[in-house]
């Protein structure tokens, strides 16, 4: 019976963590070995603030949800060790750059791959990855590169307008 009840629950958690990957942007999985309680404390509360979910889980778990989740078993590379996995929902690069930036400060632990927008990345392409722009910074260069030749155009206008009503005036 006990065995039954363990299945059970094995198989809803891969249920879990298949819908977690499914909705994600981007999953990073990492090998958080040498962190301290307080430096895995830091590290979580700089996940939570960027929308990020850091969870440690068993690799034949993610394995499995993977799987079920239509991801390409290539993945199952990065799943060894003990690994620990983020989960970025809103943005896809917030994953990759606080673990960047965290593995700069501690020196310690080191990312392996993961999943950016259901296709299985290497850690270079992660650390690519983090050194993206946020999607707000880029949203801000494109308008502000869609602006530019309308506000250049508006002033134009504005000079012409100004040199017409002084001419008038004379």
């Amino acid at each position: 019976m006990a065995n039954a009840k363990i299945i059970e629950l094995k198989a809803q958690q891969v249920a879990e963590v298949a819908e977690k990957i499914k909705q994600a942007q981007s999953v990073v999985a990492f090998d958080y070995r040498g962190l301290t309680v307080e430096e895995v404390t830091a590290l979580r509360n700089n996940m939570r603030k960027a929308g990020v979910e850091y969870v440690v889980l068993k690799n034949s778990i993610v394995e499995r949800a993977a799987k079920e989740a239509g991801i390409d078993e290539s993945i199952n590379a990065y799943l060894k060790g003990p690994s620990a996995f983020a989960f970025g929902y809103e943005d896809a690069v917030a994953p990759a750059k606080i673990l960047k930036e965290s593995i700069k400060k501690f020196k310690k632990c080191e990312i392996k791959g993961g999943i950016i927008n259901g296709v299985v990345s290497d850690a270079a392409a992660m650390e690519t990855l983090a050194d993206l722009p946020s999607r707000e910074v880029l949203l801000s260069r494109l308008l502000g590169s869609m602006m530019s030749p309308i506000s250049g155009l508006a002033i134009v206008l504005d000079q012409i307008a100004k040199k017409a009503d002084g001419a008038q005036a004379e």
